[in-house]
């Protein structure tokens, strides 16, 4: 299922879609580069692949040095309806101790995939497989006397789970992340906002959020409304443009083609329960979502004021800058003065 989740994670296929994709037989490597912020390699490796044997890619060979060296974090996916789970954990204690020979700084990520279909119909059978699963890997790395921190996801390519799991990796590769986290802390105050998620519009990873709990429900409809606007933008936001062209004098100057998404692009989505989905541009191929309740929605111009605050303050944090709080503080000041 490797190769199925970067499928429809990065290259936005659809789940029946991976039905008719082969199976990985040897290194993959791909660039994933939707954003100037957030720029990492994937290195799928094939499934039985054992790190004792020699690899090659483009012709070249591949040593276990090059491969951890550089490698920030490893992700292993163990099939949740392939039982037993003995030999695939096996492998993974083995990788994680060759991991750690050469990199002791790699995070560990464990995908319990494909949890879905007849056998996890409820979440219960879901959790006891996780806790089965990780009970068995500690016990396997203590008694290998491998000190390893792992983290777990229960995961399908039929649902969110995949982007939240995705998300929570990818987040951990972001060094500026707890900055991120403290700007949108100033923005949900100063706009009495619920929740805030940054985004990268072409995988729907969330980048970083507020420091409020993720509310599984939120953040599907946040991710949701993401393609919504993709979708209505292609339609009807491209008018007289070529096929993966856009004709709006907002499109960035470098920015790559085949998106309908700019400098201007917004939505605002009401929902039945009383709150709303605000969904603005902040940079190229990246986008705030945030959701509020209608009754705080009515000064929008104040709300827009601080998002402008914000995108300025999340070019300075990825230029090096550190003066961002006044601009924050003037995001106070006007609500004050309103």
């Amino acid at each position: 299922g490797k190769t199925s989740i970067l499928k429809v994670v990065f290259y936005k296929m659809s789940p029946h879609e991976t039905l008719f994709v082969h199976s990985t037989n040897n290194l993959d490597i791909k660039y994933v580069a939707n954003n100037p912020y957030v720029r990492f390699q994937l290195w799928d490796f094939p499934g039985d692949f054992d790190f004792r044997e020699e690899i090659t890619f483009d012709d070249q060979p591949i040593s276990e040095e090059l491969i951890f060296g550089s490698c920030s974090a490893l992700i292993f996916i163990i099939d949740a309806q392939d039982e037993p789970y003995q030999d695939a954990i096996m492998n993974l204690v083995e990788i994680i101790k060759r991991a750690q020979s050469v990199n002791p700084y790699i995070t560990f990520e464990v995908f319990i995939h494909k949890v879905d279909g007849d056998l996890f119909l409820s979440d219960e059978h879901k959790i006891d497989c996780q806790r089965d699963i990780q009970q068995y890997i500690t016990e396997e790395l203590n008694d290998t006397n491998i000190d390893a921190s792992l983290s777990y996801y229960l995961t399908s390519i039929y649902d969110h789970s995949i982007f939240e799991a995705f998300s929570k990796v990818v987040q951990k590769l972001i060094p500026q992340l707890p900055i991120l986290g403290n700007l949108l802390n100033c923005l949900i105050s100063n706009c009495n906002m619920e929740k805030a998620f940054l985004f990268d519009v072409v995988s729907r990873i969330y980048l970083a959020t507020d420091s409020n709990p993720v509310d599984m429900q939120s953040y599907e409809l946040s991710s949701d409304m993401i393609d919504m606007v993709i979708d209505v933008s292609c339609i009807y936001g491209m008018k007289g443009a070529k096929a993966g062209e856009s004709n709006s004098p907002h499109r960035y100057e470098n920015e790559p083609e085949g998106i309908a998404y700019d400098s201007k692009s917004s939505s605002v989505i009401r929902l039945n329960n009383g709150m709303v989905l605000y969904l603005r541009e902040v940079n190229s191929y990246l986008a705030l979502v945030c959701l509020l309740r209608d009754e705080n929605f009515h000064k929008k111009g104040l709300i827009d004021y601080n998002i402008t605050c914000f995108k300025n303050a999340l070019a300075k944090v990825f230029n090096g800058k550190a003066d961002i709080v006044p601009e924050n503080k003037s995001a106070r000041e006007k609500e004050n003065h309103s």
